[in-house]
């Protein structure tokens, strides 16, 4: 199917089904879980991702891709199109911080996509994580849900996955043979069976990986596969990353590595700079390889299974007309400090060693990457997940459809989108009728794809975090500190502070930003709220 001229798209938002039912595409919508920007082979990365590299290579790369700096407040922007703090989720669902912005669940004044694809005869299904604060996704919009309404921290734990409706049976797994990222792959692929019992209808499926989120769980084989790679460390390889990112053409040839970045231990007082990694002892170099080999592995595995998916859309004939979109809910995770905890509550850290290590991943175990690990994955930008510097807010981001899209194929794009885009693009490719109550601040990806976007404001806050970006600047902040101001024109890495050169830029761009959040429900939060506020997703 031609893509549909962009003077079109305002009326597809009110008239439905104005594109032929047999010609409307199919939709696919993937989600990694906490997925650093430069970790695929496509952006930089040596993990083994060459699924996603063919998607790359057949579609659109983009590089200023913004997603909302955290795990849930990024699902909710995804599925409704709208600012988080709009629709209740501007922080965590195990955290209602008594206003409206903050509530720890998803309004009902909130319309997903699933809801509004309804009116242009799609049916629904989502397999992997919700975490939306509600306790049932078929209760917005979607047929069928397998999945986990939370955080998911047990991959090799059925039973912390589930199925709705009520009365659902989820598969059945032999002892030993359970591994989540498989069982989501599994699922979505019976749903997908499910929507091709009417052929007459097209369908939107929401595949909502957790992985690599932690606990850093993967299977052994996988593991073995990078248990050698990462001994050189996190200085090596986010400059290997760097000059493969500049060979690629995602970052300009000029672009600069960021220094080291800082991490807080949040709930202690503890703040620091990642080390060198040739100042670590060499026990401790042994333990933090063999954690980044677990996590690229737990990646390798994601790109396995959606391999699955992609040859079952080919051999049903779907996949020239499917919109297939992939993205991170946030940058790499950095909790909570540079070796990485094994005991979440309380962020106590175990160093491994020996036999110890071979230990490591397995069922039972609960690691994280730590933060001199994330910093390489978020190559190469400051800071991570929670933030909203570039390491924080910016995702990989990939656009595939050889029916619909103009752009040639394995192009690069360096224009500013959203995830906040994501609904008004369904819309608008589906000839779907929008009537949520709150109005759609995102705007059809596609047609900026195809035709080139306008200059437009992106807005963000998250724990007291803050960020504006216009046109080449952005503005940023974090929690306890002033305005940044930087020109990323020539420095995306955020390395040279202009707003002492500029303060007229600095207050015109921090005043949208108070009308935004005024509009938006957000109401930026100190950090002596306490541990709960500060709780890892």
């Amino acid at each position: 199917m031609q893509r549909v001229f962009s003077f079109l798209s305002v009326i597809f938002l009110a008239v439905p089904n104005l594109v032929d039912a047999a010609e409307k595409p199919n939709i696919l919508y993937i989600l990694a879980d906490d997925l650093g920007f430069s970790d695929l082979g496509c952006y930089g990365g040596e993990i083994s991702t060459p699924v996603l590299d063919a998607l790359a290579a057949g579609g659109v790369r983009l590089t200023q891709f913004y997603n909302t700096g955290r795990c849930c407040p990024s699902r909710a922007a995804i599925l409704t199109g709208q600012y988080p703090h709009r629709v209740g989720l501007g922080h965590m669902t195990t955290n209602d911080l008594g206003q409206p912005g903050y509530r720890g669940v998803v309004s009902s004044e909130a319309q997903t996509i699933a809801q509004v694809l309804t009116s242009a005869g799609y049916r629904s299904f989502m397999s992997g994580k919700w975490h939306l604060g509600t306790p049932d996704p078929t209760q917005h919009g979607f047929e069928e849900f397998y999945g986990t309404l939370v955080s998911a921290k047990r991959f090799f734990d059925p039973d912390h996955l589930i199925r709705k409706p009520e009365g659902r049976k989820a598969r059945q797994y032999p002892d030993g043979k359970f591994y989540a990222t498989d069982a989501v792959t599994d699922h979505a692929l019976d749903f997908l069976k499910l929507a091709r019992a009417t052929p007459d209808k097209p369908w939107f499926l929401y595949l909502a990986y957790n992985a690599p989120h932690f606990p850093l769980h993967a299977p052994p084989e996988e593991i073995a596969k990078y248990k050698d790679r990462y001994h050189g460390g996190w200085d090596k390889l986010r400059a290997a990353r760097l000059a493969r990112m500049k060979e690629l053409g995602i970052v300009p040839e000029e672009t600069q590595l960021s220094k080291r970045s800082h991490w807080r231990n949040f709930g202690e007082t503890k703040i620091g700079v990642n080390p060198a990694w040739d100042t670590l002892p060499e026990d401790r170099r042994f333990d933090l390889a063999r954690r980044m080999a677990i996590y690229a592995a737990m990646i390798d595995r994601l790109d396995q299974q959606l391999g699955r998916v992609i040859d079952d859309l080919k051999s049903a004939g779907e996949y020239d007309n499917t919109l297939i979109v992939f993205t991170s809910d946030n940058g790499a995770c950095f909790e909570w400090d540079p070796f990485g905890f094994d005991i979440v509550s309380s962020n106590q850290n175990i160093l491994h060693k020996g036999d110890m290590l071979d230990e490591m991943g397995k069922a039972g175990t609960f690691h994280s990457v730590g933060s001199g690990w994330a910093n390489s994955s978020n190559t190469p930008w400051r800071l991570y997940k929670h933030f909203n510097h570039e390491g924080g807010i910016a995702s990989p981001g990939i656009v595939h459809w050889p029916n619909g899209l103009k752009t040639k194929a394995g192009s690069i794009n360096h224009q500013p989108a959203h995830i906040i885009d994501l609904l008004p693009t369904a819309v608008s490719v589906a000839g779907a009728k929008y009537e949520g109550k709150l109005s759609l601040p995102g705007i059809d990806l596609l047609d900026q794809l195809d035709n080139g976007g306008r200059e437009r404001m992106l807005f963000f806050e998250h724990q007291g975090n803050r960020a504006v970006r216009s046109g080449r600047w952005k503005l940023v902040a974090l929690d306890d500190q002033p305005w940044e101001l930087y020109d990323f024109s020539v420095d995306r890495v955020e390395m040279n502070d202009l707003a002492t050169n500029h303060p007229q830029r600095v207050q015109r761009m921090a005043a949208a930003w108070d009308k935004w959040g005024a509009a938006n429900q957000v109401t930026p939060l100190p950090r002596d709220l306490g541990v709960d506020y500060l709780k890892a997703d």
